[in-house]
């Protein structure tokens, strides 16, 4: 095999393997087009290939517009990128930015091959610069480290390969310009390491486990979306049964401290809301009951609909007169909450069972204990809660008889 095949070879890894992950970017985005940042990486791809295409077919014939040609496409590419990976995130990179840094690169690019001819400056301004512009992100997407493995992963390649622009331009290039004439910079040691480097550890190697990191995030993505919806009840947003006691029972099968309880509530004469006002107005009862619930259970404390007016709230570090002062700020609250057409025509209340978990508790006699007190909280009248066995009922408090330091309407962040 000649020096001419051997070097087209290796031009083509890097362009071959973006184009293979273009395409599967792509082909994820049509499966699930609630991701648009899979389709910003495709184009960021798709930027890449051609970028690299310009400089092996040498379109344009002048080397400073091929330079300036392929600057664009590969900085075009780095930028969406960067704008991808920030998306998926929630997070932008800012169109103003974004252009103010591609107009920089290839700003540098333009001087340093038509005012001050330095290849060496315009190879360290593109390596440097991209490497910048992805370091940058990864310091916007710092929070991955605290989530999930696949998220700390994708985090870390991220960081890698953000460095190794510096690293591998460094020890590639060094510091001394090398020679200017096209054809004998071609044929030097130096160009022909560039390339391999290039070609096997920037365009393919790196680039592979950027792009087989992040498909694993998307995936993982997928399977959480999934996994949420089954556990989810669409109505409320909160967990349905099945989610809440995965959650709850996984608690149980772990490291579980103390204080832990359980609250059972059930909104009072659902049936009567039903008759009245329509399954319409029932549904915005729920709807608002179990929003309520969450806000005020706080992030950590799952909330589920278990029945069909029946949610079961477990709270993590508190006792049952912990529990019972929290039930009783929310009763307070729930007085506030506005139903829609259904105020000042009828009231919305609810009762509550209250449990603390023992030693020896599992779910399921955690669950009894506070299904008899929510049991006995209906039957002593509704719109109260039962904490402890052999104790009076408690009557319910008005609103006025609870502190609530930030009101229904922080908990449920609506009116």
């Amino acid at each position: 095999m000649d020096d001419t095949t051997v070097r087209m070879t290796l031009t083509l890894i890097g362009p071959g393997t973006l184009a293979v992950f273009g395409c599967v970017f792509a082909a994820a985005w049509a499966i699930d087009r609630k991701r648009p940042y899979l389709l910003l990486l495709a184009g960021a791809c798709a930027l890449l290939v051609v970028g690299a295409c310009v400089q092996i077919v040498y379109w344009p014939r002048t080397p400073g517009a091929n330079a300036l040609v392929s600057c664009i496409f590969y900085t075009s590419a780095v930028l969406l990128t960067a704008e991808g990976l920030l998306k998926r995130s929630g997070r932008r990179l800012g169109l103003g930015w974004g252009l103010a840094a591609g107009a920089g690169i290839v700003g540098l690019v333009w001087y340093f091959y038509y005012v001050d001819r330095n290849l060496l400056a315009r190879v360290y301004v593109m390596n440097f610069g991209y490497g910048l512009i992805l370091l940058w992100a990864t310091v916007r997407l710092r929070h991955l480290w605290r989530a999930r493995f696949v998220d700390r992963a994708l985090f870390v390649v991220l960081l890698a390969f953000s460095a190794q622009f510096f690293v591998r331009t460094m020890l590639t290039i060094g510091f001394e310009a090398p020679p200017l004439g096209a054809r004998a910079f071609g044929q030097t040691l130096f160009w022909q390491t560039l390339q391999l480097s290039m070609a096997v550890l920037g365009s393919a190697l790196a680039v592979a486990i950027l792009a087989v990191a992040i498909l694993a995030a998307a995936v993982m993505d997928v399977i959480d979306d999934l996994r949420r919806e089954r556990d989810s009840d669409r109505l409320t947003g909160v967990f349905n049964r099945r989610g809440f006691e995965e959650r709850a029972k996984a608690i149980f099968a772990g490291e579980w401290q103390r204080p832990l309880s359980l609250v059972l509530c059930d909104i009072d004469h659902f049936k009567r809301i039903n008759d009245t006002f329509g399954h319409g107005a029932g549904d915005t009862v729920l709807n608002l009951f179990g929003a309520l619930l969450a806000e005020a259970a706080g992030p950590g404390n799952p909330v589920g609909r278990i029945g069909g007016e029946e949610f079961a709230i477990l709270l993590h570090g508190q006792t049952s007169a912990d529990a019972m002062r929290w039930v009783e700020l929310l009763r307070a609250a729930i007085g506030e909450v506005s139903f829609g057409e259904m105020d000042g025509k009828m009231q919305v209340t609810a009762s509550f069972g209250i449990a603390e978990a023992m030693e020896r508790d599992t779910l399921s006699t955690l669950t009894k204990r506070a299904d008899a007190r929510l049991y006995r909280a209906k039957q002593g009248g509704r719109n109260r809660a039962v904490a402890f066995e052999g104790t009076p009922i408690i009557a319910p408090l008005q609103p006025d008889d609870a502190e609530r330091p930030h009101g229904p309407r922080a908990w449920l962040g609506r009116q």
